[in-house]
């Protein structure tokens, strides 16, 4: 069983910067976020989910002003926090291919790789307002544009060889420039001649993360992530939002009063809200029966939540469930070879 633990500012509930035990003054901060993720990797999870969007800040005063930007943020807290995948949601509609090639192999050197993305799109109207667009266009078109982004963004990656850097100090030979490809690639969204300029990363292609619960998606996830297209050759792991302890009832309702008005306080995904035995049962259920190789656990609150996972679902999970190996890539722990380059000479 994989588990993974999405690491928001202050967790997936609005009301939760709020609430007891929240520190409104750290949330924006990369203390914050070292400490919630140490905490993850010392229960030996997976990974951890950045999520992050381009959505403007809303009106209300009682909402998050705005968040810091994920891919930044992983930048940060990888070197500091060994042992754990960190995947930083990155927004590609509004995007150049070749900025986010860049930004998350340099992520992947400095996680030494254990670097992975969850590309997302731009949906809304306020979000196309801020780059000058004309409109958001329909979920279709974002997502092929997606498609292109991620097909780009693969190749670059693959326009240096592995032994592309030479570093022959004699000769003055940093790079063999016959190791770099222009990938000269010409789409429906996109004309990219390439190579990139950062070599090529630890894993070749860092892990590729898409959701599959927008129809519109769902061709992009089929064809390009390495988690979550075939449940018998790569891990599928499902979403469980979670508020955890004798007292979880009682502080959900705590949120749901200090929850901005106007917000969406429903789940889009499976929600305990309980003791941790009860989340166990539900999940050794779930990988006993094939439902999923294993899921993504997104606390209402934070930073209780992450302990809440980590000193109390761990333990009651037993023998189905064992912590990730400390060394080795992202790809690795999730029974993924490295990549052959797709334009190595030799």
């Amino acid at each position: 069983m994989h588990l993974a633990v999405e690491l928001g500012a202050a967790g997936r509930h609005p009301g939760a910067w709020r609430s007891t035990g929240a520190d409104p003054d750290r949330l924006l901060t990369a203390e914050h976020h070292v400490d919630v993720v140490r905490t993850a990797a010392r229960g030996g999870l997976d990974l951890v989910a950045l999520p992050d969007s381009l959505q403007p800040p809303s009106d209300d005063p009682a909402a998050l002003p705005g968040t810091l930007d994920a891919v930044a943020i992983a930048a940060r807290v990888a070197p500091a926090v060994p042992g754990i995948g960190v995947v930083p949601t990155a927004t590609v509609t509004h995007t150049e291919p070749f900025h986010l090639s860049k930004a998350v192999a340099t992520l992947d050197f400095v996680a030494t790789g254990r670097a992975g993305w969850q590309p997302d799109v731009s949906r809304t109207r306020a979000e196309a307002d801020l780059f000058g667009r004309t409109g958001p266009e329909e979920p279709a078109t974002l997502w092929r544009e997606a498609g292109e982004v991620i097909d780009v963004v693969a190749r670059l990656w693959d326009s240096w060889e592995d032994d592309a850097e030479i570093r022959d100090a004699p000769t003055g030979r940093f790079v063999d420039r016959d190791r770099l490809h222009h990938i000269d690639f010409a789409g429906e969204f996109f004309s990219v001649k390439g190579p990139s300029i950062t070599p090529r990363p630890p894993q070749g292609r860092p892990l590729t993360v898409l959701r599959g619960d927008e129809t519109a998606a769902l061709p992009v996830v089929g064809r390009h992530a390495d988690a979550g297209r075939d449940p018998g050759t790569v891990p599928v792991l499902l979403d469980v939002e979670t508020l955890l302890g004798p007292d979880a009832a009682d502080r959900l309702r705590e949120l749901d009063a200090l929850a901005p008005a106007g917000a969406d306080l429903g789940p889009a995904t499976l929600r305990h809200v309980g003791d941790p035995a009860g989340l166990a049962a539900l999940l050794r259920d779930a990988a006993e029966e094939r439902a999923a190789d294993g899921f993504v656990l997104a606390p209402l609150a934070l930073p209780s939540g992450a302990g809440e996972i980590v000193d109390g679902l761990l333990p009651a999970l037993g023998d189905v469930w064992s912590p990730a190996p400390c060394d080795g890539s992202l790809r690795e722990r999730f029974g993924l070879s490295r990549p052959a380059n797709r334009y190595a000479t030799r």
